[in-house]
């Protein structure tokens, strides 16, 4: 057996379903092996489509996505979406060939030093020198990758060291449980939660990677405390739920940016301060932090713990619930039930282009709400985060960690594998659709039958929207566009334009229908962009 069938076997060992990649080179030994694996190895047409697909793999699987490329230009190709995992706590090991060992010392046809270059994007990068290192080097990375804080991990595979011989075997996985969390902490929280005049909740991803949304619904319910969710922590309690208040994130004044100012105790349950920055919600600094989750708090100065709670989250609210005094009313009613007024103000706004509020109303009435939307980043992240209606954790997937363009596309495709019984969106400006579109080859080719809906505007939307908020002026964010009917069809998908918003709903409900890859061009009015900011400034708190 060749070292290249050993790595084979360990990814095996590890349960890994699909590795996401591109042949090379240098990796020649490694795409041998696995024509006699049970891995299916999933052929991309960019290293970063394949790295965003093995990120959206580890946030719907919570276990470690797996992506492949070769040396050199390869790799640094994969540098985005590892990134972008490794950031936003999804599990992710990605692999790169590289030149033979007896050339890494000097200057030599596309040599890097990968290790060095992922390790500042990483949890853990190294190399393997020698065969036998193989078993423990793929043990530790999907141990790391898969461990609180999730995240992303590198191995440098060099061709030479492939083709040896050797005498090791895969280690056995064993997969560690978190800690209990300890008693006079949890007693603490206790304490702090009864005697707070106005608790509010933050919950944020952590409690998606730890499986723990019904423990923190029913917490919330028993308690009577209202809930906001991060963008990244959509339907970890349904949106139904009397103490769901919606998501926090939108850097205005919102509805829920009053509920932070009048709430004496905020506790934030596997809340990651990378997606959203506690000065925005915090910015006064004095109030009590109850920080429940897996890991240790950051250290930020507007995130000043009271008491943190570590361990399994589902423990630690259990607990804490036995012996909280629940309350008996909340003053954040009113912030709810004006989201919903909002939500509900557009349904039947037949104007044209097609307003966002609409858009998304058409969108999430054609979806079952198990189905999934893999949301791209640009001015519609904004708007799916706040108006989207979740009920369940993972169906509403957006990238604010890193919050990288072009994830759409391939994660979508990732998820149609993953659920192919579901139907999967792809939610994506015009911009971020063109990054990774050459993937739509890829969704043709697998049969994966995902619907990419483009909010067309020919511009950086986001951009647009910050600048005209800031400087009353653009700069440099239009550009032109393909037919993407006529793109569509290229590949082999099936392509429709809406001409008018009557027809989005039907056109919407085609596309679920055909089982076909089918991508919809949807003009969006962006003008309600700064009209919600300017909503937002002049805002009167409704508690």
């Amino acid at each position: 057996m060749k070292a290249a069938e050993l790595l084979v076997a360990c990814l095996e060992e590890e349960g890994v379903e699909y590795i996401f990649g591109i042949p090379g080179e240098e990796n020649l030994d490694v795409m041998d092996a696995l024509l006699d694996s049970s891995i299916r190895f999933i052929t991309t047409r960019h290293e970063q489509g394949a790295a965003f697909m093995a990120d959206v793999y580890g946030r719907l699987t919570g276990r470690a996505g797996v992506c492949l490329s070769t040396l050199g230009p390869g790799a640094t190709n994969l540098l985005t979406g590892v990134a972008d995992a490794n950031m936003d706590h999804a599990p992710v090991v990605a692999i790169a060939g590289q030149a033979g060992t007896e050339r890494l010392h000097k200057e030599s046809h596309q040599v890097l030093d990968l290790v060095n270059i992922f390790q500042p994007v990483t949890k853990y990068a190294s190399q393997l020198l020698t065969p036998d290192t193989i078993p423990e080097v793929i043990r530790k990375a999907f141990k790391t990758a898969q461990s609180e804080k999730m995240g992303a991990c590198f191995i440098e595979f060099p061709e030479n060291i492939a083709k040896m011989p050797h005498q090791a075997k895969p280690l056995t996985v064993k997969h560690p449980h978190p800690p209990e969390p300890a008693l006079s902490r949890v007693e603490y929280a206790a304490e702090l939660i009864s005697e707070a005049r106005d608790p509010l909740i933050l919950a944020g991803n952590g409690v998606v990677r730890a499986h723990a949304w019904k423990h923190l619904a029913e917490f919330a319910g028993k308690m009577n405390i209202p809930v906001a969710n991060t963008f990244m922590a959509k339907g970890v309690i349904p949106f139904k739920h009397p103490m769901a208040l919606g998501s926090a994130g939108l850097q205005s004044n919102d509805y829920i940016s009053c509920g932070f100012e009048h709430a004496d105790l905020i506790i934030c349950i596997g809340y990651d301060l990378v997606e959203f920055h506690p000065y925005l919600w915090h910015p006064t600094r004095d109030r009590k932090i109850v920080h429940i989750d897996r890991s240790h708090a950051e250290v930020d100065e507007s995130y000043n713990v009271e008491v943190g709670v570590v361990g399994d989250i589902k423990h630690s609210l259990m607990r804490i619930e036995k012996l909280a005094t629940p309350h008996q009313g909340h003053l954040m009613r009113p912030l709810r039930e004006a989201l919903i007024n909002e939500m509900n103000m557009h349904r039947d706004d037949m104007s044209f282009p097609v307003k966002p509020q609409k858009l998304i109303w058409d969108l999430r009435t054609a979806m079952d709400m198990e189905d999934i939307a893999i949301c791209d980043v640009g001015a519609h992240k904004m708007w799916m985060a706040r108006m989207f209606r979740c009920e369940y954790p993972n169906t509403c997937i957006i990238s604010n960690g890193f919050a990288s363009m072009g994830i759409a596309v391939p994660g979508a495709i990732a998820a149609k594998l993953i659920h192919p019984e579901l139907t999967v969106f792809a939610v994506t400006g015009d911009a971020g659709f063109m990054m990774n579109s050459q993937e739509l080859e890829t969704a043709v080719r697998l049969n994966t039958p995902i619907v990419v809906l483009i909010w067309n505007d020919g511009g950086y939307g986001l951009i647009e929207w910050k600048q005209m908020a800031t400087f009353n002026r653009t700069s440099h964010v239009h550009f032109g566009n393909p037919d993407f009917v006529k793109y569509a069809e290229s590949f082999g998908a099936k392509g429709y334009r809406v001409e008018k918003t009557e027809d989005l709903p039907t056109i919407l409900n085609e596309a679920i229908a055909s089982n076909q890859v089918c991508i919809i061009d949807c003009p969006v009015d962006y003008s309600e962009n700064l009209k919600l900011t300017e909503k937002l400034g002049e805002m009167v708190c409704p508690i």
